[in-house]
């Protein structure tokens, strides 16, 4: 038996190859894939001149389960998600401490299980107290599940800073209260220097990846407060540290590298998706078959009007 999986060949192009099945070892699962968002990291691999090709892609995805090995204690035919890659293929393997089984209830075509969890231990790291007022900068997909997040949290006002238009139009049907582009910011809503001790946010998540995103995250949040970096940056970055430092803040870097938290992560955000307190529905936004992976990652790189979130399906 074959394996279809994807190979990029060159910066922007690749190709469906065949490659032989693969075998779960110990504590091991063979996957079955459905499903994989296409996600922000891969961009610069996908985009840029890589060292050597062909490079595998893909850590999103949802599938089911056809092969368990020695130790694995997950049942053949359940539906998993997990950071799980290579995954833009027909078949992966994954390591069981990687797995989370997808619950009843849970729509497994948008149900995006690592990404969501990756957002959740941002949001358990991030400190929030009750009537907290809270500005989330980057209304992209991990934005706008962190808004969901805090949408339904004790605090009292949730604003989203975001240039394109249709992601602020986003943020409000995800529960934002108010929605700004940069260049729009409120002078009430930045301190510096001299401001009025009632300017500023107490909390400001930064989920661009930019350094326009950081420095206006710099910005706003007031003296005390506390800055979660929930961006993926890649890259060189400068911070105002003189200004960090004189405002005292609690900078939190809201990336999960710890396996067992991640799973845990996971496995949450999955159960707020069944009890209805997450929906990725209005967030996946365009679905690519296999054959398209390269035009899923343009998509991406583009953003048409209304993009939020591209899945490949491959089932």
């Amino acid at each position: 038996m074959t394996a279809t999986i994807y190979e990029l060949t060159r910066p922007g192009s690749g190709r469906l190859a065949p490659q032989k099945l693969p075998s779960p070892g110990v504590n091991q699962v063979l996957v079955r894939v459905h499903t994989v968002g296409v996600c922000a990291s891969d961009l610069p691999t996908w985009a840029g001149e890589q060292p050597a090709y062909p490079v595998q892609l893909g850590h999103e995805p949802v599938g089911e389960v056809v092969e368990a090995g020695p130790g694995a204690d997950v049942r053949v035919g359940s539906l998993v998600g997990g950071r799980i890659e290579p995954s833009f293929a027909t078949y992966a393997v994954a390591d069981v401490a990687d797995v989370v089984v997808i619950p009843d209830g849970v729509d497994p075509a948008v149900a995006l299980p690592e990404p969501v969890g990756c957002v959740v231990e941002g949001y358990r790291r991030t400190p929030l107290a009750p009537g907290a007022r809270v500005a989330v900068i980057g209304g992209g997909f991990m934005g706008l599940v962190m808004v969901q997040l805090l949408a339904s949290s004790l605090i009292e006002n949730l604003i989203v800073i975001d240039p394109r238009a249709d992601a602020r139009e986003a943020a409000l049907a995800c529960g934002a209260g108010e929605v700004y582009e940069p260049a729009a910011v409120p002078a009430v809503l930045r301190h510096g220097l001299g401001s009025a001790a009632t300017h500023g946010v107490d909390v400001v998540v930064e989920a661009s990846g930019s350094q326009a995103g950081l420095d206006l995250a710099g910005d706003l949040v007031r003296p005390h407060g506390a800055l979660s970096i929930l961006g993926y940056h890649q890259g060189p970055r400068q911070v105002d540290v003189e200004n960090w430092n004189w405002k005292a803040l609690d900078v939190v870097n809201a990336h999960v590298r710890d396996q067992r938290l991640l799973r845990e992560a996971t496995l949450a955000g999955l159960r707020l998706q069944q009890a209805g307190r997450l929906d990725l529905h209005k967030l996946v936004t365009h679905r690519f078959s296999a054959g398209r992976i390269d035009e899923a990652f343009e998509t991406l790189r583009s953003k048409p009007h209304g993009f939020i979130k591209s899945v490949v399906d491959f089932n």
